[in-house]
């Protein structure tokens, strides 16, 4: 199971798998994300209930917005262990991505696995054409995947009290139509 490997054992040995998320895989991505989200970040205490990221998630899948390509899951040794979902979003009229929730296996958590996921959603993303990816998320911690505060690059949250959670990841299909403010799937406006 993966919740039995060593924490000490590098990403790269643990050899994940990273693959574009089946309609079969949806039962154990939502048990995975009601794991991942179970202790609030805030808080650090339980978050009591099922955690909103998997009702969220359950809208997502259903949505009009939704990418197959863009859901992906982290494998190892046929357990999933981590899961990314990007969705269709708008700046302005412009299309562009939103992405979110990413969850890990509370096991597994900060060993590269989300690592992981951002940066192939990114390589898929830029392949694609797309302009760039939106996230609310810590302004700490995603700079490191190239994302800045969306403000810096023209693009307003939706939210103005969002501030510098509100970040984007220009990718090369950026143009200097995207400028406006960004407006999640559908799902997202119901939270």
């Amino acid at each position: 199971m993966a919740g039995e490997t060593d924490m000490e054992t590098p990403l790269e040995s643990l050899n994940p798998v990273l693959r574009s998320e089946q309609p079969q895989d949806r039962a154990k991505i939502l048990e995975l994300t009601s794991k991942a989200f179970a202790i609030s970040p805030v808080t650090g205490g339980p978050v009591g209930g099922t955690p909103i990221e998997v009702g969220l998630l359950r809208e997502l899948f259903e949505s009009e917005e939704y990418i197959p390509e863009l859901s992906i899951v982290a494998e190892i040794g046929g357990d999933i262990v981590g899961h990314v979902i990007t969705t269709r979003g708008w700046v302005g009229d412009e299309p562009f991505l939103g992405l979110g929730p990413v969850g890990v296996a509370p096991a597994l958590q900060r060993r590269g696995i989300g690592a992981a996921l951002l940066q192939e959603t990114a390589t898929r993303a830029a392949a694609a054409g797309e302009p760039g990816i939106a996230l609310l998320g810590s302004p700490a911690y995603y700079p490191r995947f190239g994302y800045v505060p969306g403000v810096s690059v023209g693009v307003k949250p939706p939210e103005a009290r969002w501030g510098d959670h509100f970040q984007v990841l220009p990718l090369p299909g950026w143009h200097d139509g995207v400028r406006g403010t960004f407006r999640f799937a559908t799902p997202f406006e119901r939270l």
